[in-house]
Parts: C-alpha cells; structure tokens; sequence
C-alpha cells in the first residue's frame, strides 16, 4: 500500500516537472522571438537611418557643388563689375569733358572765324610773294576760301579745315619735282614753253623748241635767261625726270646761292 503511494506522488511530481519544463520552454521560446524581432526593427531602423544619411551627405555634396560653382560665378561677376564701373568712370569724365566742350563752342566759334580770315589773308599774300608757278590754279583755290567765308552753309570746322588742306597743299609744293606747260613772255612775244619746277629753289622754262631757257630770279621777280650751251641738256634732262620718263640723277642747275647780309 505504501509502496503504491510514492509512486504516485513520483509520478505526480514527474509530472509536474515535465509541466513546469514545458511552461519554462514556452516562455523561453516567447522570450527569444521577442528579441528576434526587437533586433530586426532595430536592424530596420539603422538601415533607414543610414539611407537617410546617406541622402543627406548625397544632398550636401550637391550643395556644396552648386554653392562652390555659385561662388565662382560671383567672384567672375566681381572682376566683371569692376571692369565695368572702370569704364563707367572713364564714360563720366568724357562726358564731363565732353558738356565743357559744348558750353565753350560758341566761344571757339567766335575765336576760329577770325583765325581762318587771317589765314587765308595770309595764304593770298604768301602765294603772291612766292616764285610764281602754277599760279591761276593757286588763285582759284584762295578765291574758293574766300567765298567760303561767308557762307551760312558750311560751318566753321569745315571752313578751317578747307584752309588747312590749301596749307598742306602749299607745302608739298616746296618737296616735289613738277614738269608742266605754259608761256612765258620772251623779247616781247608769248611763247608755249615747258616749265620745270625744283621745289621751291629754281622755276625754270625751255621753249617747246629746246632753243631758248630761262630761269625765275626771286629777288628781282623777272626771268632770266639762260645760257644755251649750259643748261640747255640739263633743264631736258630734268624735264623727263619730272615726267618719270628717266631715273633720278644729279641735276646742273641755277640755283641762287644765300648772301651774307
């Protein structure tokens, strides 16, 4: 009888330990899931939360790209405004230059008129004192200036401008070699002859026959003539020298020397 009793408290006490065996092993099971998942949301979790970093440093780089390429644009943008405001400053002091310029017109105008009759006065009585070629041509350009004057049509720059190219003109005279036809007065007749102009240090003519030269003498403002024999090949040769029909050579000419006074 007692025998039968311990076997079954045994039996109820295996029983129980394979229960609470059973009930720890449940629980044990809940407990590793739990974990399982809790361990996977934060695997999640720092997956999202690399992503989003890794955007933000994508999105950083971006920015810092574009502000870098702003910051060249600018700095370009500053050289570029500096340059400008340079030729801006340059612009106002022209302008500046320029309203004085404009506010003292009538002024020059007033001084200039007077300047370009006494120029051209001065012209008239150069060409009359000056050895004597080419004269009607002379002539009819002083008289051009001299109706210009009083034209209400032509302004003053123009009309100075006119007076400065007659100088220039004038001046080239006394630097050329010119061959050209006309007719001298000769033992009381008109006789076509070729003149030979040397600057403006010998006025030469030779009949179209080659027969008779003669040379200006500015001092006494006559022709003289030459001697036929001396000049007679020199002033020919001269002649087509003038006519570029011959090279340039040295040339035996009457040439007034300077005088001691």
């Amino acid at each position: 009888m007692t025998t039968y009793r311990l076997k079954n408290v045994l039996l109820t006490t295996i029983v129980s330990c394979l229960a609470l065996v059973g009930a720890v092993s449940t629980v044990q099971s809940s407990t590793l899931d739990s974990i399982l998942k809790v361990s996977e949301e934060k695997n999640e979790a720092a997956r999202e939360s690399q992503a989003r970093v890794d955007r933000l440093a994508d999105e950083a780089r971006d920015l810092l790209s574009d502000y870098k390429s702003v910051m060249k644009q600018v700095d370009g943008l500053k050289v570029y405004n500096a340059r400008l405001q340079r030729q801006i400053d340059n612009q106002n002091r022209r302008i500046a230059n320029i309203d004085e310029s404009i506010e003292q017109v009538t002024v020059i105008q007033r001084q200039m008129t007077p300047l370009v009759i006494r120029m051209v006065d001065g012209l008239e009585r150069f060409v009359e004192l000056d050895v004597p070629f080419h004269m009607e041509e002379r002539e009819r350009r002083i008289e051009f200036l001299r109706e210009n004057l009083d034209r209400s049509d032509v302004s003053v720059a123009e009309k100075f401008r006119q007076v400065l190219e007659a100088y220039k003109i004038e001046n080239e005279y006394g630097r050329k070699l010119d061959a050209y036809k006309g007719s001298v007065e000769i033992d009381g007749a008109e006789r076509d002859v070729n003149f030979l102009r040397v600057g403006r240090i010998a006025l030469l003519y030779q009949t179209t026959d080659t027969e008779l030269s003669g040379a200006w003498d500015q001092e006494n403002r006559t022709w003289v003539s030459l001697d036929r024999g001396e000049y007679r090949s020199a002033i020919m040769q001269g002649l087509r020298i003038a006519r570029q029909e011959a090279s340039i050579d040295l040339m035996n000419m009457p040439i007034p020397a300077p005088e001691a006074k």
